[in-house]
């Protein structure tokens, strides 16, 4: 078929870069000269796949089932990450009898990898079929089964022609999201995305529904942020569809039927609502996530200037920020001064670094997955807050890097994964949570209040400083952070 979307990856993006290092100015101006190069690492810990970022935006659509053309290996990703994710969010949601996500794989052997698995995989799809009665089979491709050359796409034809003329309606989807095909684990959910509408949405022009929003959210958004995204959007007057997380086929089709379009931060279905706006009209934004008082501002104006609401925004923005006033500059006392770094995804990121300005904390350091020249504005904003002197690394996981710098910095708070961080007896906190909101201005007291928290109580961190071992060798903390990044020679 001819799709209306063809298979991109991020990694051609201008000014794309995963690896490198340096203050924030520094990097902001060399990629504001398009002449920001990427490094290279001699050594990696590990970087995040492809593959896996599609399965987190398809694992929890209802009424379909994913089979993974692969070795059970990359199906373990989508059990150990995506489904795992998806009974936390059922719960929350107060549905754990909800129907469970359907996953199966093919589980690619030696005999398939040497004469071809597509018999395999026509077995698999008739399994899944006859399990759980599916409207829509993904196939996702994986390195395995692209390596030898399988042609999912010519399966997926078959399948749908087969199953039409047994008098059952399927959508066959092909996702061609090995984890090879790009550095950028993003490219992943661009992929899916890019499947829904040429094999699942196709040429559909459904009429216009007056005040309807599409909001294009990624898998790490809890139900709680779901929720309070809805409320401020109600609030100034206007209905979301919040997609592909546990979305029915249903709301796929009404996504030519919304009046607009945003994407929830930088990285996620920007793309795809750039393709929305050629094909379809309709007007769109793309902003950071709405954490923090500064980014949730910015949020809610870019979505008011798109649908007329600039009155309602502004009278919603100052209710809201006076509810929260008197308790943030309350926590502020605490924080005013302190030195803080961060590990986030990209979109999280920038917005975690405008949170911190909110309590009156400096930002040290950041790390962050990847850097193109779409973000030079993002950097820009957060030099004013913060300075232009805070170090970015620019590092899809690397821990070892992390782990060392911060030992040497000693910052007053970490905020991001801190299993590794807490061994450094820092005050550290995550700024995921499954439960409660991190979006909008309650986002902002309930963060502010887990700075507070760590704070207070770091009596567990400090206990791991004292009686447990580093992550690494002494050896490693004695060595630059980036002893093993081999940085471009410039022109």
């Amino acid at each position: 078929m001819n799709k209306q979307i063809p298979d991109t990856i991020r990694d051609k993006h201008p000014g794309f870069a995963d690896v490198q290092v340096g203050s924030s100015g520094e990097l902001r101006e060399k990629a504001k000269a398009h002449c920001l190069k990427n490094a290279h690492r001699t050594f990696e810990q590990g970087i995040q796949c492809v593959q896996v970022n599609s399965m987190n935006a398809l694992v929890s659509l209802q009424d379909t089932v994913m089979v993974i053309h692969s070795p059970l290996g990359c199906s373990g990703c989508a059990s150990f990450g995506a489904i795992d994710r998806l009974n936390v969010y059922k719960h929350h949601r107060g549905r754990d009898n909800a129907p469970d996500s359907h996953v199966i794989s093919t589980a690619l052997g030696e005999k398939e990898v040497i004469l071809g698995g597509e018999k395999r995989l026509h077995e698999t799809i008739d399994e899944a079929v006859k399990r759980y009665n599916p409207k829509i089979v993904f196939i996702l491709a994986s390195c395995a089964s692209s390596i030898i050359g399988d042609d999912i796409d010519a399966v997926a034809e078959q399948k749908e022609k087969e199953y039409k003329a047994k008098g059952k309606e399927i959508i066959f989807a092909p996702v061609h999201c090995e984890g090879f095909k790009s550095r950028n684990h993003a490219t992943g959910y661009d992929l899916a995305l890019a499947t829904l509408q040429n094999y699942v949405i196709r040429d559909a022009h459904p009429p216009k529904q007056k005040g309807l929003i599409n909001l294009f959210a990624t898998h790490s958004l809890s139900w709680a942020d779901q929720q309070e995204m809805k409320r401020m959007l109600n609030a100034i007057g206007l209905d979301a569809n919040i997609l592909p997380y546990n979305a029915t086929y249903e709301d796929i089709m009404k996504i030519p039927a919304a009046e607009y379009n945003i994407s929830v931060c930088q990285i996620f279905a920007d793309e795809y609502i750039k393709f929305l706006s050629e094909k379809y009209g309709t007007p769109y934004a793309v902003t950071n996530m709405p954490i923090g008082t500064r980014s949730t501002n910015r949020w809610l104006r870019a979505i008011a200037a798109l649908a007329g609401k600039e009155e309602e925004a502004e009278a919603f923005i100052k209710a809201e920020s006076d509810a929260v006033r008197e308790e943030v500059a309350r926590i502020k006392r605490k924080t005013d001064g302190l030195r803080a770094c961060l590990t986030a995804g990209t979109g999280r990121g920038f917005a975690a670094a405008t949170l911190i300005g909110d309590y009156g904390m400096k930002l040290l350091c950041m790390h962050t997955p990847y850097y193109d020249e779409a973000y030079i504005d993002d950097f820009k904003r957060l030099e004013e807050l913060h300075g232009t002197d805070f170090i970015v690394n620019i590092a899809d996981m690397q821990p070892y890097e992390q782990v060392n710098l911060l030992k040497k910095y000693k910052p007053d708070v970490f905020i991001g994964m801190s299993n590794w961080v807490s061994r450094l007896g820092i005050p550290s906190f995550h700024i995921l949570d499954s439960k409660r909101p991190t979006f909008g201005y309650r986002g902002v007291l309930y963060l502010g209040r887990k700075i507070e928290d760590a704070l207070d109580n770091n009596n567990f961190n400090k206990n791991l400083s004292n009686y447990s071992k580093n992550a690494y060798r002494e050896e490693w903390y004695k060595k630059d952070a980036f002893s093993y990044l081999q940085l471009p020679e410039e022109n």
